[in-house]
């Protein structure tokens, strides 16, 4: 897990002064065990390590003695079984993981990538061809972006990389604004800042003379519909997958741990861990102080002490969110209104003191089908199905100066290319979330709010086997009724019935609502006064909705809140280091 960064020149362009210096500068948290950089002719690479896999021999960048050269943020899980078939024709000069994609693109051009099962981002430098590539995981688990300069085709792992060594200007798009504003996201290639894309999850760039001149793209899911098989037989297909992929997101020369709520998705990963694990698991829960917060710590404790983990609890009040937010969402570059990146990075913040590498449970939801906005896909319109996310967060209120008119835009496409021939109206809900919300939002917290600390975040459900043994189960062996992952609580039945998969969910909230009202007043007018806000919301009715307070109306005010930090810190450059007031207040 590291932070990478470059640039291919456009022919005649010089580098702009000390840039690989303000790269390496941007990106330092993500790797704090060292730098690397390459450069030569029109290409610079410059690293960041977090040193996770041959701890005293994996520095990159990685080079073969073609003058192939890599360097890459992830973890690639099979690295000792392609290692053992490159053996008759590579001698390794490491024992990094990171090692083996180089030596396999020597072999195998550019599908390549095809053989990795893992999460990445890579950047290669070719000098046969003079091609620069930068590839990234199929299901989007590690970021990377680019921006088209006046000096060439720039990449780094954060979109601010890219802004602080000055390649990039910091303007915000209006449509990803509004986007974010409605879905507390932002979708597709585009970001909410203005010349830098996403490379998209699964795909790869090949880059000459600084533009892209080639795009290759792989899935993260399998074409048809769905599957003949009985639950038996899914049973003991999913428990295979799932061991393999646990056992190999175990692979590490560091200490691991487990974030553990008290869902479903992380439980099933702990008893996989437990069932292979010798020692205790170390596993950390995050829970509030605030009596209208469902707090998931019971269900955790009990979870962890049936598989006899050691466990590790913090408490996130209100002090904490008024305290740490303008910090939390200085790490949110690429943003997502998701107010689960309050327990998040303070769950980080306390688990960096033990272990370095973390497993959570992120993509249950989406393979298994856990969401209700499935099973109300699932139905046709005239038995109550409606579409997902047809309503925005401040458009139902009527909190904007004008209606927003394309918020919707990139969402509707993706959920169209989601209907693929053969699947199912659940597969297609599925398919879109993993599409989108998966990448531009679940996986953006966890990456940002991780690597602010130097804590690599692993995904065990986001795995191809795992995906083999559910994407494609019958609608049947997901939902039942008004219960959603079926099959994955059959399995824990089975398995690990201490975890209570068939007990009533209990969902997760943060209780930013009841945090919020305590200081409505004061909050709404920083607000309300903010230049952002102001651009696209009245702001007597800012002041409005922050007075009322209330449950119904308590995500848009945190929302709003949100935007206020996150442009205050990203586009005005205003330091996040205080409390939510002195943030707000400040003057650019």
């Amino acid at each position: 897990m590291c932070g990478i960064a470059g640039l291919a020149r456009a022919p005649g362009a010089a580098l702009p002064p000390d840039l690989a210096t303000k790269l390496d500068a941007a990106l330092a948290h993500r790797g704090p065990d060292g730098s690397g950089r390459h450069a030569e002719g029109t290409v610079l690479l410059v690293h960041r390590r977090l040193a996770i896999i041959d701890i005293a021999g994996g520095a990159q960048p990685l080079a073969a003695p073609d003058g192939t050269t890599l360097i890459a943020n992830g973890e690639f899980y099979s690295y000792r079984e392609l290692r053992r078939d490159l053996l008759a024709h590579v001698r390794f000069a490491t024992e990094s993981d990171c090692e083996v994609p180089l030596h396999l693109y020597r072999q195998e051009g550019i599908g390549f990538v095809d053989r990795l099962r893992g999460m990445w981002a890579i950047a290669l430098h070719d000098p046969r061809s003079g091609q620069l590539l930068l590839s990234r995981d199929p299901f989007g688990i590690k970021p990377l972006y680019v921006a088209d300069t006046r000096f060439g085709l720039a990449f780094a792992s954060e979109p601010r990389a890219l802004i602080a060594a000055g390649l990039i200007a910091p303007e915000v798009e209006p449509r990803a604004r509004d986007e974010l504003l409605e879905l507390q996201f932002t979708t597709g290639r585009g970001t909410v800042f203005r010349g830098i894309e996403r490379v998209l999850p699964g795909e790869t760039l090949v880059i000459a003379a600084g533009r892209v001149v080639e795009r290759y793209g792989r899935s993260a899911l399998p074409e048809g519909g769905p599957e003949t098989i009985g639950e038996e037989e899914a049973l003991a297909r999913l428990d295979r997958a799932l061991e393999e992929s646990v056992g190999l997101h175990q692979r590490s020369d560091v200490p691991y741990g487990l974030f553990l709520s008290g869902g479903i998705d992380s439980a099933a990963v702990l008893a996989l861990m437990q069932r292979m694990s010798e020692r205790p698991v170390l596993a950390f829960t995050a829970g509030f102080d605030d009596p209208s917060s469902a707090d998931e710590r019971v269900a955790a404790q009990a979870v962890a002490r049936a598989a006899g983990a050691a466990h590790e609890e913090i408490t996130v009040t209100e002090t904490d969110f008024i305290r740490h937010l303008p910090a939390i969402v200085g790490a949110m570059d690429d943003p997502a209104a998701d107010y689960a990146i309050i327990p998040t990075w303070l769950l980080a913040r306390r688990a960096r003191a033990d272990v370095t590498v973390v497993l959570s449970g992120e993509g249950g939801d989406e393979l298994f089908a856990g969401y209700g906005r499935y099973r109300a896909a699932m139905r046709p319109w005239w038995l109550g199905g409606r579409a997902m996310r047809t309503r925005g967060i401040l458009e139902r209120l009527r909190l904007r100066r004008s209606p927003p008119q394309f918020w919707r835009t990139g969402l509707a496409a993706s959920l169209e290319r989601a209907l693929r021939p053969g699947r199912t109206r659940l597969m297609a809900a599925q398919a879109a979330d993993i599409a989108e919300w998966l990448p531009n939002d679940l996986l953006v917290k966890l990456d940002r709010c991780l690597m602010a600390h130097g804590i690599e975040g692993r995904t065990p459900l986001l795995d191809p086997a795992v995906v083999a043994a559910s994407f494609r189960l019958p609608d049947r062996l997901k939902v039942r009724g008004r219960l959603g992952k079926w099959l994955l609580r059959a399995w824990l039945e089975r398995h690990f019935p201490a975890a209570r998969p068939f007990a009533p969910k209990q969902g997760f909230t943060v209780p930013v609502a009841a945090w919020i009202a305590h200081s409505g007043s004061q909050l709404g007018a920083l607000v309300a006064a903010d230049e952002a806000i102001t651009e696209v919301c009245s702001p007597e009715r800012v002041r409005a909705l922050f007075e009322a307070g209330g449950k119904h109306t308590g995500f848009a005010a945190w929302t709003l809140l949100f935007y206020a930090l996150w442009h205050r810190v990203h586009i005005r450059g205003i330091d996040p280091s205080g409390d939510v007031f002195e943030v707000l207040a400040a003057k650019a």
